[in-house]
């Protein structure tokens, strides 16, 4: 039976999850979690599915950007995103340990399969550090920067009980059908001045 992903209003998104011991992880219970959390994120799809969002708090996630998920956006946006795949990998008790630089973060639109349908401006640093344990137990340390830095901070979030709408720019908050209609093809910039001439008005 496949997982249900829960959605926003779930107490379990909000818990702070718990972490796992090593010899948990290398044990069939969350290596049988870990393989259908992996179907439940492609079948979403998505890009990063974390242990609370089929109502399970533990400090784990799944992360995978696919290449075939990017065909559909622009080279330039692409770019502009620094978005490149990022193959499947596991990430379990994380803790980002480096300190953020001045001028790091960036705002792209942001979603998430227990907010479905819904999209927002949400400002991330652009790089950072994480170290945590592998699907083995074993420590890893990841350097990420770009869209690959983003996934993982979403993830990291829910593992803390915290979503992309506590981080978001509100008057950016809307349904991805009017992100599609109004805002999608455009540069973060032109979006940015855009809104920030309507704020005043």
């Amino acid at each position: 039976m496949g997982l249900t992903i829960v959605q926003a209003g779930d107490p379990v998104l909000r818990q702070l999850a718990r972490p796992l011991q090593a010899g948990e992880i290398t044990g069939s219970e969350i290596q049988d979690l870990i393989r259908r959390m992996q179907k439940a994120m492609y079948d979403a799809p998505g890009v990063g599915l974390a242990a609370p969002q089929v109502g399970i708090p533990v400090q784990l996630a799944v992360i995978e950007d696919r290449a075939d998920y990017h065909k559909e956006i622009s080279p330039a946006q692409l770019a502009e995103r620094e978005r490149r795949p990022v193959p499947f990998q596991v990430i379990v008790n994380p803790t980002i340990t480096s300190t953020p630089a001045i001028g790091n973060a960036v705002e792209f639109y942001e979603g998430c399969l227990s907010l479905a349908g819904f999209t927002a401006l949400v400002p991330r640093q652009r790089t950072l550090r994480v170290e945590c344990l592998d699907e083995r137990g074993k420590p890893k340390v990841i350097e990420a920067s770009g869209w690959y830095a983003r996934i993982l901070q979403h993830e990291i979030d829910h593992l803390h009980g915290v979503l992309y709408i506590d981080r978001m720019r509100s008057r950016t908050f809307g349904s991805v059908e009017n992100w599609k209609r109004f805002w999608k093809d455009k540069p973060i910039e032109e979006i940015r001045s855009e809104l920030n001439a309507q704020a005043s008005l």
